[in-house]
């Protein structure tokens, strides 16, 4: 007989999420028939040059379940066969836009197979054999979206990087008083980092192009509104807001998501985060949507690694 104490102790019945990665190599291009060359070109730059375009993609499939009385939520060797059979068999070394028949642009009903379109198609697939709590597709590292199972949302994120100065002091206080509160980062000459900047935007998928919104508009966004500007800067005396704002990471990564709110949604998609990592071990984030405001979306933020 099984000793029941013997199996509490391996935690039967307790939640747990868990995360399993996955890798393929596959190509794509952007192009749709019913617009010309020249309007492709336009619409998708570089991605719709022929015959394509390939990349080394990660997976990261999360999951959630009580253990077991072997302390595990799922058999990982059953995990991995059934990413395997479902997804990286049928694309690794493909043309993904042959690869699924909801790639295929030749058909009214066919979409593009972008990062977030792709990963939408892998929660389809996946859905039924595993029980999904989020998906994380990464199409280079500074490129990824995420899916939680919303039949048309996803989540995009690019990420960028700048290198700035800058010092932690409030004027009106003395320099003894500033170093009491910012430490080393009080210092009258300040000090610099190479900041990672994430930016997350949340929206429906297009049915057609396969993007929540034009990723080539998103990425001059933020190189006009925050690389441009702060890189290369002593963030206190050449960025006019900060003049009167202290600098800290978080105040940044405030200001960053306040400059980028309205013109991500002029191009159809909605601010999620901004991410701003200052250091190897510190970083700020906020959330820009409400009702998800000073709260975190527990469903994406508990099942994916940063």
């Amino acid at each position: 007989m099984t000793d029941m104490k013997s199996i509490a102790r391996h935690g039967r019945g307790r939640g747990c999420v868990i995360t399993r990665r996955a890798c393929f190599s596959a190509s794509h291009r952007y192009w749709l028939p019913e617009l010309s060359a020249d309007d492709n070109a336009a619409r998708f730059g570089p991605c719709a040059l022929a015959p394509g375009h390939g990349h080394n993609y990660e997976l990261i499939v999360s999951m959630a379940g009580g253990l077991d009385s072997h302390g595990m939520v799922l058999n990982l060797s059953e995990v991995k066969h059934a990413i395997r059979s479902e997804v990286t068999g049928q694309l690794d070394f493909r043309f993904l836009n042959d690869a699924w028949p909801e790639f295929d642009v030749s058909k009214p009903e066919g979409c593009l197979p972008t990062t977030e379109a792709i990963v939408r198609q892998i929660w389809a697939r996946l859905s039924p054999h595993l029980p999904i709590t989020a998906l994380r597709l990464y199409e280079q590292p500074g490129l990824w979206a995420d899916y939680l199972g919303h039949p048309m949302d996803a989540y995009l994120t690019i990420r960028t990087h700048f290198a700035a100065a800058h010092r932690l002091a409030r004027p009106e206080l003395s320099q003894e008083e500033n170093e009491r509160i910012y430490g080393k980062c009080a210092r009258p000459h300040g000090h610099g980092h190479n900041y990672l900047v994430d930016v997350t935007v949340r929206g429906s998928i297009d049915p057609r192009s396969g993007m929540v919104c034009d990723l080539s508009a998103l990425q001059r966004l933020v190189d006009d509104l925050v690389v441009e500007p702060f890189d290369h800067t002593f963030l206190n005396k050449d960025v006019p807001f900060f003049a009167e704002c202290v600098p800290t990471a978080e105040n940044i990564a405030l200001h960053i998501a306040d400059r980028l709110s309205s013109p991500i949604k002029a191009i159809g998609a909605n601010l999620h985060k901004v991410r701003l990592q200052e250091s190897p071990n510190n970083a700020a984030e906020v959330y820009a949507e409400v009702p998800q405001l000073e709260m975190t979306p527990s469903a994406l933020e508990a099942a994916l690694p940063v």
